[in-house]
């Protein structure tokens, strides 16, 4: 097949339209559980040898209501992962899925923590509400949420056993208290042993507004941006 030929005239239209979508890119907001429309994979063209930006897709679980902070409790009217969550949205215009229990956690913390004991306890799969996404055409995903008692909340695993995680390369990002990613790369190599587990992001709740600085230098070395 023979190379399409660019002049100087379209080479300038084509810059003026990439920097337009860029613009409307940096709006991208969490959504709800309804699965996302993946943009289709783009090809490498004969105008430069960069390489294409990957197709990523940001899952993340968070909840609000009363939360630890600062070694006594504070009502939270968004999570920290979905503060989180925002900020790397708006930094990549990655397409977003929220996951949503099909039975709701408590605001209360004392309730949480107990189920989140018993879930695990039971190694339990907590059903997800809605539809889950198809990720078959991603090759990214980042999987974030809380640390609960040193891991990822038991739901994080439903989804990581119900979706193709197999072709992508999964990075974990995790807010928390003071885990870090705690058992996250253990968990999701367990349960996807063919993805590639790449490096992960831990913010500590409190610091999720003003952790900008330390997520661009993620977002860069993780070549996400």
């Amino acid at each position: 097949m023979t190379a399409a030929r660019f002049t100087r005239r379209d080479v300038l239209h084509l810059a003026v339209a990439v920097g337009a979508a860029a613009a409307l890119g940096s709006c991208v907001e969490p959504q709800t559980s309804e699965p996302p429309t993946p943009a289709p994979r783009t090809e490498p063209t004969d105008m430069g040898t960069s390489t294409p930006r990957p197709q990523v897709l940001l899952v993340y679980f968070s909840r609000a209501g009363e939360n630890y902070w600062e070694g006594g409790r504070r009502d939270l009217e968004v999570g920290n992962t979905e503060r989180l969550a925002t900020m790397i949205a708006g930094r990549t215009g990655c397409d977003v899925y929220r996951i949503e229990a099909s039975d709701p956690y408590s605001d209360d913390y004392d309730d949480t923590v107990a189920r989140n004991v018993r879930e695990q306890d039971t190694n339990a799969r907590p059903g997800i509400a809605g539809e889950l996404p198809n990720i078959s055409t991603y090759d990214v995903v980042i999987l974030a949420s809380p640390i609960w008692n040193v891991r990822p909340p038991m739901i994080m695993s439903t989804f990581a056993e119900s979706v193709p995680l197999g072709d992508t390369t999964v990075l974990p990002v995790t807010t928390h208290a003071m885990s870090g990613l705690g058992r996250s790369v253990e968990v999701y190599s367990d349960l996807a042993p063919d993805a590639t587990i790449g490096e992960g992001l831990a913010v500590r709740g409190e610091d999720v507004d003003d952790a900008g600085p330390e997520l661009d230098r993620w977002l860069s070395s993780v070549e996400l941006v």
